[in-house]
């Protein structure tokens, strides 16, 4: 197997959480299996998340480490997010990661439409979220359509052209036990070594 640049997201706000735990478990096994690995902790990012404004007729500059989130982006051809899902979406800095960085002329080109869509910018890159949640997978899927799974696999990363984008989901997770954690970590391990 050849070598993968990875970039790991560690999507949760908190400095200790699953989502991180999950992340470090993923990134030193993809090391130990020969690739290089970056890593990056939502918890130590500082940018402001509000956009701001109601279009992308006014640019509002990236802080440096929105900057640093975008060039690990470019250079990986493997992205890795892991978080929880919380109120059925995301934390609310990690959606605002998403809506400061990933913008038109980087992300996505309004300049050329297909099919009524813009044209994504970042293709030749796979992704891997990791999601936990207190939802059983069952109530997840029958009742509410997996619909986090969708946003992040069809709305963000297959519209700016990350794909495949295969997912795992890990619940109930706020209170899980360590006999319950233990299978876990030992998927995202395998996981990460097998670089998926």
């Amino acid at each position: 197997m050849s070598s993968k640049r990875i970039f790991v997201l560690n999507g949760h706000p908190a400095a200790t959480s699953l989502s991180k735990a999950f992340s470090e478990t993923y990134a030193q096994a993809a090391r130990a299996a020969g690739h290089d690995v970056r890593v990056m902790h939502l918890h130590d990012l500082n940018f402001d998340m509000d956009y701001g404004f109601s279009g992308y007729s006014n640019y509002k500059p990236l802080e440096p480490d929105l900057e640093a989130f975008q060039q690990n982006v470019e250079w990986s051809q493997h992205v890795v997010l892991s978080t929880p899902m919380w109120w059925g979406g995301l934390p609310a800095k990690l959606k605002g990661l998403i809506d400061r960085a990933f913008l038109p002329g980087w992300a996505f080109d309004t300049r050329t439409i297909k099919m009524g869509m813009p044209a994504p910018m970042l293709t030749g890159r796979t992704a891997r979220v990791i999601v936990t949640s207190d939802t059983p997978g069952f109530f997840f899927g029958l009742f509410y359509r997996k619909a986090l799974l969708r946003q992040l696999k069809g709305q963000i990363f297959h519209f700016v052209g990350i794909k495949p984008t295969k997912t795992t989901y890990f619940a109930p997770a706020s209170h899980a036990a360590p006999a319950q954690i233990k299978p876990w970590i030992k998927t995202v391990n395998s996981l990460g070594h097998r670089a998926i």
